[in-house]
């Protein structure tokens, strides 16, 4: 399987675990702007990402937290690719609600919490 992003947490902003609480992550890549930065999870990349779009049942991980993608909105890898930028939405939906957006299968959000910390991985794919 292909590991479409693997990447590493830079910074974490003050708004991000209260987003958290709603199933809700934000990523945006190293250097976004202060107010984008205060609800994201500021990242750089390790490997990719991939040209390729992620599939249904692809394989997520923050930290020791997985689960699967469930679905992929249309523009949403398009803008990994352009801006390091994605909203996961951690509600097991079938379909995007947003065309940015990738939802995944419900996660402990405790856990997915503690997971958001600088120097932690994120990885979608293998």
């Amino acid at each position: 399987m292909t590991v479409h992003l693997k990447t590493r947490i830079t910074a974490v902003g003050p708004e991000v675990a209260e987003l958290a609480e709603g199933g809700v992550l934000i990523l945006f890549s190293d250097g976004a702007p202060p107010e984008l930065s205060e609800v994201s999870v500021l990242h750089k990349p390790d490997a990719g990402p991939a040209e390729e779009a992620p599939a249904v049942g692809t394989a997520i991980a923050i930290g020791a937290v997985g689960t699967t993608i469930t679905a992929v909105g249309d523009t949403a890898w398009k803008k990994v690719l352009d801006l390091g930028h994605v909203v996961i939405n951690f509600n097991d939906a079938a379909t995007a609600e947003r065309p940015g957006e990738i939802c995944a299968g419900a996660v402990d959000i405790d856990a997915l919490k503690a997971a958001l910390a600088v120097g932690g991985t994120i990885t979608i794919g293998a």
